[in-house]
């Protein structure tokens, strides 16, 4: 049972995501409202992701080498600066297209690097190749691109020293409620 919510998780995932891109007359007709079962969409899909992914069996695939866990940490540290502001408001990101959802491919592929059981695969390998599609799907239907004004590196220097405490502070809550992403 927990596969199948699993899967439906990471399936609603996608298609909530998706579906301005794949249905853009349907989702239009839909007006504001859309946004909301869009919103309600996405809340569904993660609570089937977080009950499918506790309710499974570990099913092992493979044994990651332990040193992994600092790659892990070093590439969500990276991703949760891709994930701020620092795309639209410093300079090291300002030329690419994409910094939330290549941080959101880091993310996914950290949790790939140090999980290796079937669960894991599906989830984070599925969450990974969704945000490859998202990026090919929105460069087919919106190509031209210009970026914006670059901001300063103070603002880079800003949100990643904000991204080091948020880290923290993810590590922490992550060893509350699951494995301390820290090692012990």
């Amino acid at each position: 049972m927990g596969f199948v919510l699993l899967i439906l998780g990471v399936a609603l995932w996608w298609a909530a995501h998706l579906f301005k891109r794949v249905m853009p007359a349907q989702r239009a007709a839909m007006g504001n409202g859309g946004k909301g079962a869009v919103a309600l969409a996405l809340v569904a899909a993660i609570l089937l992701m977080i009950f499918g992914y506790r309710m499974t069996d570990f099913i092992y695939v493979w044994a990651p080498p332990t040193f992994m866990v600092h790659i892990n940490n070093l590439l969500v540290l990276i991703a949760i600066f891709m994930m701020s502001p620092a795309g639209k408001k410093g300079r090291l990101l300002n030329k690419m297209r994409h910094p939330q959802l290549a941080g959101f491919r880091a993310w996914a592929f950290a949790h790939l690097l140090v999980n290796g059981d079937l669960a894991s695969i599906i989830l984070f390998g599925g969450l990974f190749l969704w945000a490859l599609v998202e990026v090919v799907m929105i460069n087919r239907a919106e190509p031209d691109w210009t970026p914006g004004e670059p901001g300063t590196y103070g603002k880079d220097a800003m949100f990643f020293v904000a991204s080091i405490v948020l880290l923290g502070a993810i590590g922490y809550i992550h060893g509350l409620v699951g494995p301390s992403p820290f090692g012990s």
